[in-house]
């Protein structure tokens, strides 16, 4: 018992993907800083109660997602990268799959305590975020990866739509404008950093019966459209300034497009049917999304004050 805990302890950051976490702190801070800039004023209970049940979701959709793609063989077959084709933790430690899946519907089931408290806190508006959430986190493997749009959106939807305007309401008792333009940048980076984490495993997730986006229109296509998904989170922004719904110093994030334009050229100059070739744009993709949202937060208390 003690060594399979101490297995189970060792491997914990694998099964929870804890370097990917940062997202969701992130997202949740784009949602109390628009509520702040709203209103004036921020509860921190209510943000603690909001991101202990962030976190638990991105703990539990990440650990769903290691056991189902272990239980389906898939992680035996996917050509693993940093950044895509899971850990690995289970396929080297098989003995773990039973406490991944209860830490799975642990996690969940924090989510869901934390969601009834915020719903009783906030209001019932919090309801069917609440609810489409949760629906997410669970079907989101097993399911929605065999729906090709749907794929498409869900990452974004969940990142962007569900916790950053999640955490307005919750933090508010209501919706604005302002939480939904702050949470456009937020869905379609979240959407094609999602979209071009699956490039590599493109043959392993169609063998497993999968029908992602880019197992229906191929890599190249794939790659014209995450340029898109990125084109369209700066012109939300620009588009949220112009219409006076987003304070004039979130154009700040605009300071993050060469970067953008750096990944891109790297995408089109590459191989993108290669693994290989694809790991240094999908890390800086990974840096591009955190650090645009994150610049988006910082501005925003800065028009605050």
């Amino acid at each position: 018992m003690s060594s399979t805990f101490s297995t189970f302890m060792a491997n914990l950051p694998r099964l929870i993907r804890a370097p990917f976490l940062l997202l969701t702190p992130i997202c949740v801070g784009v949602g109390a800083v628009a509520a702040w800039h709203d209103s004036g004023e921020i509860n921190l209970f209510r943000l603690v109660i909001i991101m202990m049940g962030a976190l638990a979701a991105h703990i539990s959709v990440n650990t769903f997602n290691e056991y189902f793609d272990f239980r389906s063989g898939l992680d035996l077959h996917t050509e693993r990268t940093p950044f895509s084709g899971g850990s690995g933790a289970l396929p080297e430690n098989p003995g773990l799959a039973s406490a991944a899946l209860a830490l799975a519907w642990g996690s969940f089931a924090v989510t869901v305590l934390c969601g009834l408290l915020l719903l009783r806190l906030a209001g019932p508006g919090l309801l069917p975020i609440g609810v489409a959430g949760l629906a997410l986190i669970y079907l989101y493997t097993e399911w929605i990866n065999r729906l090709s749009w749907l794929c498409l959106i869900a990452p974004g939807t969940g990142f962007g739509l569900f916790m950053v305007v999640g955490s307005y309401y919750a933090l508010t008792g209501e919706f604005s404008a302002t939480a939904f333009v702050a949470a456009l940048p937020v869905f379609f980076l979240v959407n094609a950093l999602l979209l071009l984490n699956q490039l590599p495993d493109i043959e392993a997730d169609r063998d497993a019966g999968r029908r992602h986006l880019p197992i229906v229109i191929g890599a190249e296509k794939s790659v014209t459209l995450f340029g898109a998904l990125v084109a369209l989170a700066y012109l939300s922004v620009v588009a949220g300034v112009g219409a006076g719904i987003l304070p004039l110093a979130t154009l700040t994030v605009l300071l993050s497009v060469p970067l953008a334009i750096s990944i891109w050229q790297q995408l089109r100059s590459g191989e993108v049917e290669n693994p290989a070739s694809l790991i240094p744009a999908m890390g800086k993709n990974v840096v591009l999304t955190l650090a645009t949202p994150a610049l988006l937060g910082v501005w925003f208390v800065w028009a605050s004050y």
